[in-house]
């Protein structure tokens, strides 16, 4: 019977344990490579939901452009029973909203003054929607900062859009977004749709216009009697002291704000672009923001 010198069972000892090290190191590192190659297949994965959301975004951009020049095609009027005006269902879930039917910010500077009477509208417009009058006057304050001519270099960079204002104090996130629905920022003067205006835009912007009398006038609007021109605008009012060049109301639009959202599985990426349809041009993208 053979016996086993102990050096023979140290040495087969030893080549057991290396035998072990060996493959628990081969473990560590196959482990290593499977998670390196799930992250990056994640990561590849990621990378390709998002382009998809950015072609199915620019699309969306495309769509709308086509939309708004398609309605100015067939009439002058931009109302909101228009198809521009329909929410976007499908891949692309947005829709396109008229700046010109909300009070546009860049009015309080005109000709690089303040306007006093634009400043007073805006006022009472925040006054309407329950905007702190002590809060509206910061608001025109920082405006005028930065469009004022007669102050050079102006003390803020100029407005984009109304997230601009994110950092006027006593303006929340909650009243900011409340505040979109009837507050623009567009790069330069504009009148107010009464075709697409809300009963309190024109009510802040009509001379003598009460918010009952604007909320009659818009519930008559969209039942289906548009505003065919500026003269029957006004005359529907029945305010016969309030002069037709004193109203700042007309009943076309030039400025559209599309904002939506596109999901791939579990990824969603957001849009939110402004665009330009001048009276004989197709409609142009000014800015866009791309966003997770």
């Amino acid at each position: 019977m053979k016996r086993h010198s102990p050096m023979t069972a140290k040495q087969r000892g030893m080549a057991i344990i290396s035998a072990l090290l060996i493959a628990a190191v081969v473990a560590v590192i196959a482990a290593g490579l499977l998670t390196r190659q799930r992250v990056f297949t994640r990561s590849l994965e990621a990378e390709q939901l998002r382009i998809q959301g950015q072609w199915l975004l620019l699309g969306a951009l495309e769509d709308s452009r086509q939309r708004l020049w398609e309605a100015r095609q067939k009439d002058v009027l931009t109302r909101l029973d228009q198809p521009w005006a329909r929410a976007q269902k499908g891949l692309f879930e947005g829709r396109l909203e008229d700046e010109q039917g909300k009070f546009n910010l860049r009015n309080l500077v005109n000709r690089g003054r303040p306007d006093a009477e634009q400043v007073q509208n805006f006022e009472r417009l925040c006054g309407l929607i329950g905007v702190d009058g002590a809060l509206s006057r910061r608001i025109s304050q920082r405006v005028i900062a930065s469009y004022d001519q007669t102050e050079q270099p102006a003390r803020y960079p100029m407005l984009r859009s109304l997230d601009d204002l994110s950092g006027v104090e006593g303006l929340d996130p909650l009243l900011l977004q409340r505040m979109q629905g009837f507050i623009s920022v567009l790069p330069g003067v504009t009148w107010v749709n009464g075709n697409t205006a809300r009963a309190e835009v024109l009510s802040a912007v009509v001379p003598g216009l009460s918010l009952s009398q604007a909320q009659a006038l818009v519930a008559e609007r969209d039942g289906g009697r548009w505003f065919i021109n500026r003269g029957d605008f006004v005359n529907r009012l029945h305010l016969p002291q309030v002069a037709v060049e004193s109203v700042l109301v007309g009943i076309t639009s030039e400025w559209f704000r599309l904002q939506g959202q596109t999901r791939r599985e579990q990824r969603r990426v957001t849009l939110d672009a402004l665009l330009h349809r001048p009276e004989n041009r197709q409609p142009q993208v000014i800015w866009s923001r791309v966003g997770a």
